[in-house]
């Protein structure tokens, strides 16, 4: 029995761990933001707001207080008056108190309220950081996803060539054996044909350095079998940004906008009930010299009057700090909308480059398919014939690279305006 299930255990955690086969951009985007470590920020910064709730609703709570004090006085209030059979004593030089305060807020001016306010507006803004930061990651995934499709595309034209230089080596060969062609034309195709697989060793070795990057971002198991999906991006010229900037420098703002009122309210008046009950020497019958119980109830009026001198030059520094998120504002849209420029003019380029790019490939194979011809009737010599396989590999090498060029332009465009 334990052993069925130590063997159900393995079972569970090898397919936990099972190898990601297919992946496209869109879920290594949201796999990276799962398992980037800065994610585990939004719920401590929830959790410092929640409790800093709880501690200013605390001050809704009857608030107590004890004190306590020993005193020795140099002199003391005396009355001299002498009265036939009556003995006023005078309090005694050292005297002690303890006294329990009580103290219930009726009215705070909304300070409490406004504390709340500006806690949740704080906790808007740190959450709408940690989406920034997690949206730049993006950014870092598009670099390691591109690399990779590539590469993808350099190893199938690698491929082509490998099966374009065996059909080379499969006519001269014939060649040699028929005695009408060295074997040094032979020899100079086959040492292409090794440089072809040397080159795919190369882009494989390159895939596996990227692949293992890209795992460690998403923290799942990829492998060289894991096969990446090339993604069909849609380019909205002329839409609104959307970035998660724009949402935290509008935070920014209440935040600042909610930091006045909270001035505001510091400064207005406060009421309370209180109560004070104690035992010393003397009680409040300060003609009594003994120790005694005493206690005092009523209504307290609170007024501040030092933040009524800094209220205004608080205020005009928070507006000093709105306008400079509202420069910041301005500055990141005319950055933005600058680059949003360049990667559309970037994105016109490449499409241009990729029609060209694709007349050229037609004309270079039908070169190469007449030098097929040519090298079997022995027109041409291998070199000849490898001369024409290299300048359509160059052709198509244009084509791969203005393609994947083109589709980081697009891919880019949509990640500055905030739609990918």
């Amino acid at each position: 029995m334990k052993g069925f299930f130590l063997f159900l255990v393995l079972v569970v955690s090898q397919a936990s761990a099972q190898t990601i086969t297919h992946l496209t951009l869109q879920q290594a985007y949201e796999l990276a933001i799962k398992n980037y470590p800065v994610i585990k920020q939004r719920a401590l910064v929830m959790q410092t707001e929640s409790l800093t709730i709880q501690n200013l609703q605390k001050g809704y709570l009857p608030q107590f207080a004890f004190t306590g004090q020993a005193t020795y006085q140099s002199e003391v209030t005396g009355i001299n008056i002498s009265f036939p059979g009556i003995n006023i004593q005078p309090p005694s030089n050292d005297q002690y108190k303890i006294v329990a305060d009580l103290n219930q807020t009726i009215y705070d001016g909304g300070l409490i309220r406004q504390e709340e306010k500006t806690a949740v507006l704080n906790n808007e803004v740190e959450q709408q950081k940690i989406e920034t930061e997690l949206y730049q990651l993006k950014d870092r995934i598009n670099q390691v996803y591109l690399g990779i499709l590539f590469i993808d595309e350099q190893i199938k034209q690698a491929d082509l060539i490998r099966a374009d230089i065996q059909v080379g080596v499969k006519q001269v060969d014939a060649q040699v054996k028929n005695g009408v062609a060295f074997k040094s034309n032979l020899n100079v195709l086959k040492a292409q044909l090794l440089q072809t697989d040397q080159r795919v060793i190369e882009l494989k070795a390159s895939r596996k350095g990227y692949i293992e990057i890209l795992g460690l971002f998403l923290n799942q198991p990829l492998d060289e079998t894991t096969e990446l999906t090339q993604p069909e991006i849609a380019v909205t010229p002329g839409a609104d940004i959307a970035r998660p900037e724009i949402k935290l420098y509008t935070d920014q703002s209440k935040l600042i906008q909610q930091q006045n009122k909270l001035i505001t309210a510091r400064n207005i008046p406060k009421a309370s009930l209180f109560a004070q009950g104690g035992y010393g020497r003397p009680g409040l019958n300060l003609l009594k010299n003994e120790f005694d119980w005493f206690y005092i109830a009523g209504i307290r009026f609170n007024w501040s009057l030092g933040g009524l001198y800094t209220e205004k030059r608080e205020k005009q520094v928070n507006e000093v700090n709105r306008k400079i998120v509202d420069i910041q504002k301005e500055t990141f849209l005319l950055n933005t909308n600058t680059q949003l420029r360049q990667e559309q003019s970037e994105i016109d380029k490449y499409a241009q480059l990729t029609e060209t790019d694709q007349a050229i490939i037609d004309l270079r194979v039908e070169v190469k398919k007449a030098a097929v011809a040519q090298l079997q009737n022995g027109v041409i010599t291998a070199n000849d014939y490898l001369r024409e396989v290299n300048a359509e590999d160059q052709a198509r090498q244009s084509l791969i690279t203005h393609h994947l060029q083109l589709l980081q332009a697009r891919i880019n465009y949509q990640t500055t305006l905030g739609k990918q």
